[in-house]
């Protein structure tokens, strides 16, 4: 199987201008921020994704996940529903997209407060990703919440059938109140077919499915490699 895909990162530029709610004013270290998976986040002046999930892992630490291909090690990390309370947290470790595309945030807990509920969906645990045939929802900062079904597990990614755009990366796909993946992006290709249609809004389902990296995966990753992360569940 030869799948052409694309991420679904947005660039801060234009996803800005598109945002009025953006603009940054001057940062208080008393202001803290709800943030839960599919939060919008800003990471540097790189791109707006979307939060996979927050919780803890077994040191202790307030950490989150996204997507990869979202920032770089090291990049600081704001809300986008308040980014006049600064940075709120540094991604502790990234694989730039590369590998399962994933990276692991660590908050600032006196900034942070953490919940399993945004919008429609709410995480309550992690599961081994569903197989064809199932039911799987995703939240991301632009499309919000929305569901349909899942094509399943294949070798390079999974894929469903759910809506996504731009600053969605990173997105919680849940089933039920169990988090199975981390969205990614669309497909764009396979092989040498062209399937490159985006999903403008959840309520048509003629689209290109998207793909998600099932969650397991990304946290067998952390544990073994002993990242910040390591032992993570979610609140």
């Amino acid at each position: 199987m030869s799948i052409a895909r694309s991420s679904l990162a947005s660039g801060l530029i234009t996803a800005a201008i598109a945002v009025g709610t953006l603009t940054a004013g001057t940062a208080s270290a008393d202001v803290t921020v709800p943030l839960g998976g599919g939060s919008g986040i800003v990471l540097g002046n790189r791109a707006i994704c979307s939060l996979t999930t927050i919780g803890y892992d077994d040191a202790g630490r307030l950490v989150g996940l996204t997507a990869g291909h979202c920032a770089p090690t090291g990049t600081k990390v704001e809300a986008e529903i308040n980014r006049g309370a600064g940075p709120i947290g540094t991604v502790a470790y990234s694989d730039n997209g590369r590998d399962l595309d994933y990276a692991v945030i660590e908050f600032d807990p006196a900034r942070v407060i953490p919940t399993r509920t945004v919008g429609g969906s709410t995480i309550a645990g992690t599961a081994p990703t569903p197989g064809p045939g199932a039911q799987v929802c995703v939240n991301g900062r632009s499309t919000g919440f929305n569901c349909s079904i899942n094509w399943g597990p294949f070798e390079e990614v999974a894929l469903s059938q759910t809506c996504s755009n731009h600053g969605d990366s990173g997105g919680p796909i849940t089933a039920g109140d169990r988090l199975v993946g981390m969205l990614q992006g669309g497909i764009v290709g396979y092989d040498n077919i062209t399937l490159d249609f985006p999903c403008i809004t959840p309520a048509n389902p003629l689209h290109s499915p998207a793909f998600y990296r099932p969650i397991d995966q990304i946290l067998t990753d952390i544990n073994v490699a002993g990242r910040p992360g390591a032992g993570y569940h979610p609140i």
